[in-house]
């Protein structure tokens, strides 16, 4: 018995020996990664010393037999450190991006595995030096929690899907391997903890949802959608996955594989401020930017071309969208856009017969209002080059491609063909029916925006989105990238008086919930979803539609809490702008003006009126004097908000 025990303290300590323990940390020490190696290699992230991501384990299976991650052996470990200044063609927070992180990369035989460490999160990702043809089996990726954390849950039913969702409270406990949701994903550290987990880099590769693990109810893994071996068209845009192979890429020699990003923090705050999905992203990828152009954008689909005051028959027909131009032309607004209805459903070449693109284009340039065109991925792409060389020839200047629903290897190849076809005509591109953002607006900054969210459409025929949901998005969906929400509602109800009507629909909450959104929600290409002939009764409102920015250069957030309340400064020129919003509870915010320059400045504001929580779309506007030693105190009704434009005396 003695000798048995010599040798298992003998084996303990072999083994003790044999595993190889690395570890980085972010530029000032508060993140930091440690990685072991030894039958498996798994990771932890600690937030100033606290463990946050317990050990998690990784691995990649590839069709060879081998599986990355499996007994491996270290053969090089290195660790640089890089600081540098992103300059973004299309600015979402900043016009100048601090990307400075510390690099840890592990070299195993065929391939590298890579981690980040930022002062606000961490990532990794796989490096593949194999020459060939292979494919990825399957792809371990954990996120174990020391603890039965509650989640921000956005459940799927299925892959095929807009990834359009509500957000659930759940425990990590009840989630288990058969529910799975969309990424990204929020989780509730507690001790005002959040780790929220998303992917950057997507390219030529699946996308990753996030499932729970029946072996640990405190973990979360990735689920990937297989390689499309059979699909079936249902009508003009879905086309339906309904057999998948085994395995979830086709790869052909040394490639990088997607980061798994995780975004560590103790403020609610950071989660909005962050560009670390952009910061992990490929970088740019098209030399000539000069024409790409942000903007707001009259949307004619939400209000069903239901305009009045006029004297022809409303609908999709060359009038109305000169109508739509004149409005644009008048409130400055950069765009229009012709959504579904101007070609033929299921051939992309054959107009309706009451629409004239060009006769559109032509009137539009005469106003200084350009066309942004709606199509189907499908139809699009069964005359894709015919179709793009025509809206250049036209002179169109972007498109909106929707139905997508996917994010298997073929699609997201799909999304980067299409930007890269884009670029070459010198179009811009909006991505709806469309996962989120990864990554790929980086590498084509022509990309402009994505939905990949439960957006205002929605109320149309639900009663969401409503404002908990609305002040969910800025800590989750928003994290990812731009987010074509489409806000802009004028007809406005609370909880009680809500309804839904198709064609002339409403939003719930407040007015200034809705004028909030432009500050604290962010796409380049913002849409104004309303009713042209409703703007023009709301001069007021207007006052701040036609001149709130869609691109910022810094962005402050001054309060905030997951799902309850935000408030957003953000500054374009020397202009500043502040929009806030609340969920169902009345809330008052004092917000802090520490973040202006010397002097006095003059603020003028909207806010809602003293019966708003009655009448949802009263609303009254006020001006002062500051300076950065004010305080404003902003109340706010239930499902409310607040706006005001900061400028210098």
């Amino acid at each position: 018995m003695k000798r048995i025990s010599l040798l298992l303290l003998l084996l303990s300590v072999f083994w003790g020996l044999s595993a190889k323990e690395y570890s980085v940390e972010s530029p000032s020490g508060k993140i930091q990664i440690k990685v072991s190696v030894n039958e498996v290699i798994t990771y932890s992230v600690l937030l100033n010393g606290n463990e946050i991501v317990a050990p998690s384990p990784v691995s990649m299976e590839i069709s060879n037999g081998e599986i990355w991650g499996k007994d491996a052996k270290v053969k090089k470990a290195k660790s640089t450190s890089v600081s540098e200044k992103i300059i973004p063609v299309v600015q979402r927070k900043y016009n100048k991006i601090d990307n400075s992180y510390s690099l840890l990369t592990l070299s195993f035989k065929n391939y590298l595995l890579q981690f980040r460490a930022y002062d606000e999160g961490a990532a990794y990702r796989w490096v593949s030096e194999l020459k060939g043809e292979y494919n990825v089996v399957s792809e371990q990726a954990t996120f174990v929690f020391p603890s039965d954390c509650e989640i921000w849950f956005p459940e799927e039913e299925s892959m095929f899907t807009h990834q359009e969702r509500e957000y659930l409270r759940e425990k990590l406990s009840n989630i288990g391997s058969e529910r799975f949701g969309s990424t990204g994903m929020l989780v509730d550290c507690g001790n005002v903890v959040k780790t929220y987990i998303s992917e950057s880099g997507l390219m030529d590769y699946a996308g990753m949802f996030l499932r729970g693990c029946d072996d640990n109810k405190y973990a979360l893994a990735g689920k990937f959608p297989g390689v499309v071996l059979e699909e079936k068209q249902l009508n003009d845009r879905n086309v339906k996955p309904t057999k998948y192979a085994d395995y979830i890429a086709v790869c052909n020699g040394p490639r990088e594989f997607p980061w798994r990003a995780m975004l560590v923090t103790d403020n609610d705050a950071d989660l909005v401020q962050s560009e670390l999905i952009y910061k992990l992203a490929p970088e740019q990828k098209i030399e000539k930017t000069d024409w790409i152009k942000p903007g707001k954008v009259a949307w004619d689909w939400w209000n069903a071309n239901n305009i009045y005051g006029v004297d022809f028959e409303a609908g999709v027909n060359t009038q109305t969208y000169k109508y739509y131009i004149d409005f644009a032309s008048e409130y400055g607004l950069e765009y229009i856009i012709l959504d579904e209805g101007w070609y033929v459903l299921g051939d992309i070449m054959k107009l309706e017969k009451d629409i004239d693109i060009q006769e559109l284009v032509d009137y539009g340039k005469t106003k200084n209002v350009d066309i942004i065109l709606w199509v189907v991925w499908k139809t699009l792409d069964d005359k894709l080059e015919e179709a793009l060389d025509q809206f250049q020839k036209w002179g169109v200047k972007g498109i909106k491609m929707d139905f997508m629903q996917r994010d298997d290897q073929w699609m997201v190849n799909f999304y980067e063909k299409i930007a890269v076809e884009c670029a070459k005509r010198e179009l811009l591109v909006d991505y709806h029916g469309a996962y989120k953002p990864s990554g790929l607006d980086r590498a084509y900054p022509n990309v402009i925006s994505y939905e990949g969210v439960k957006g205002l459409e929605n109320a149309k025929w639900s009663t969401l989105p409503d404002p908990e949901h609305n002040v969910t998005l800025p800590f989750i969906r928003m994290v990812a990238g731009a987010m074509d929400f489409t806000p802009g509602a004028m007809i406005n109800a609370n909880k009680k008086n809500f309804s839904i009507v198709f064609t002339e629909p409403m939003s719930p909450g407040t007015r200034c919930h809705q004028l909030g959104m432009y500050v604290v929600f962010e796409s380049p290409l913002q849409m104004l979803a309303d009713n042209p002939s409703n703007y023009y009764r709301e001069p007021e409102c207007m006052e701040f539609l036609s001149v709130v920015p869609s691109v910022w250069d810094d962005t402050k957030v001054l309060e905030a809490k997951v799902s309850d309340y935000i408030a957003v400064a953000r500054r374009s020129g020397d202009t500043w702008y502040v929009g806030a919003m609340t969920d169902w509870d009345p809330r008052e915010l004092e917000l802090s003006l520490d973040f202006l320059g010397e002097g006095n400045y003059s603020v003028k504001i909207w806010k809602d009126g003293i019966n708003a929580d009655k009448h949802a779309s009263d609303f009254a506007q006020e001006e002062l004097t500051v300076t950065s030693l004010s305080k404003v105190k902003v109340s706010m009704a239930p499902g409310g908000g607040w706006a005001a434009i900061i400028t210098k005396k």
